[in-house]
């Protein structure tokens, strides 16, 4: 971590100790390559996963049950 200090995605704050930082994630950009999501190690639980990739993975078992594979 060089630069400015990460803001972790749970509370907003930027995270100055970089022991205390845990990476959480991807976050694609629509023009760019994205950026990386960071929380606060105490916040770590504190954080959902995404919706989108959760219900995709849901859908991807299901039809994988269906199918008998």
């Amino acid at each position: 971590m060089t630069g400015a200090p990460p803001i972790c995605r749970a509370c907003d704050v930027p995270i100055e100790d970089a022991d205390d930082a845990v990476y959480v994630g991807h976050e694609p950009s629509n023009s760019g390559p994205g950026w990386a999501i960071w929380a606060h190690r105490a916040h770590v639980d504190l954080l959902e996963p995404d919706q989108a990739a959760t219900r995709i993975l849901a859908r991807v078992l299901v039809a994988r049950a269906l199918s008998g594979e």
